[in-house]
């Protein structure tokens, strides 16, 4: 499985991959980094599925392997999981993604991605999406499975599940909390191109230290050096 990955990430490179290659997919803010963390300092992806803007596979599955990446490097130090809030408020079948986009962002979070997941709750999905979820879990791991928590905001004990993990003082109101935080894509793009800067000099810098492993299967892959404080930056 780390061989796979070694040569996706030798062939897809994505850390090569920059905020202008993929900031029109971020426009209606769908997907974003949040700007509080869970309460042991995790990395909060935010993810609505009713602000989809694109109709482009390759865009949106870029966009999310930047996501993801980006995610990892802010990451604190002793930490390798990041939570996912998926805002289901107002989805109908309209809004699913194809199958093949389906099919192919599960492939890389589960051999990509692994183990990244500590939990994700789908806020407020409506009842005709248990039936798109269904198709969904055939592409999705058990143990991913056992992570994924249904919360309503009118429900007050699947709202405490959230809480156990989140603040409701940094939680939006949207999703039930007290922070009046709303995504600005402005700002979001100028915090991405400083973390672009910071991402290519990690790269840079990994490049000089690194050497190429002998080929695996014929193809030539990197041989990934860990460093203590970023070392969950390169686990994939």
């Amino acid at each position: 499985m780390l061989e796979e990955s070694l040569k996706w990430r030798a062939a897809y490179r994505p850390e090569d991959i920059r905020w202008p290659d993929v900031s029109v997919e971020a426009e209606t803010g769908k997907m974003y980094r949040a700007s509080f963390r869970d309460r042991e300092g995790r990395t909060v992806v935010v993810m609505k599925p009713t602000k989809q803007n694109t109709s482009s596979h390759e865009g949106q599955i870029r966009f999310l392997v930047y996501t993801l990446e980006n995610a990892i490097f802010s990451l604190p130090e002793g930490q390798e999981k990041m939570v996912w809030l998926i805002d289901f408020t107002g989805w109908t079948v309209a809004h699913a993604s194809p199958i093949k986009t389906s099919r192919e962002t599960a492939n890389i979070l589960q051999n990509h991605f692994p183990e990244r997941l500590a939990i994700a709750f789908l806020f407020n999905p409506p009842k005709v999406f248990e039936a798109f979820y269904k198709v969904i879990k055939i592409f999705l791991d058990p143990k991913s499975i056992e992570k994924v928590n249904f919360v309503y905001q009118k429900d007050e004990e699947s709202m405490k599940v959230m809480y156990k993990y989140i603040d409701p003082e940094v939680l939006p109101v949207e999703f039930g909390g007290k922070n009046n935080v709303v995504y600005n894509h402005e700002e979001y793009s100028e915090l991405m191109i400083q973390d672009d800067i910071k991402t290519a000099n990690f790269w840079a810098v990994d490049a000089k230290t690194d050497h190429t492993n002998p080929a695996i299967n014929g193809n030539l892959v990197p041989e990934v050096a860990p460093q203590p404080s970023l070392l969950a930056a390169k686990a994939s």
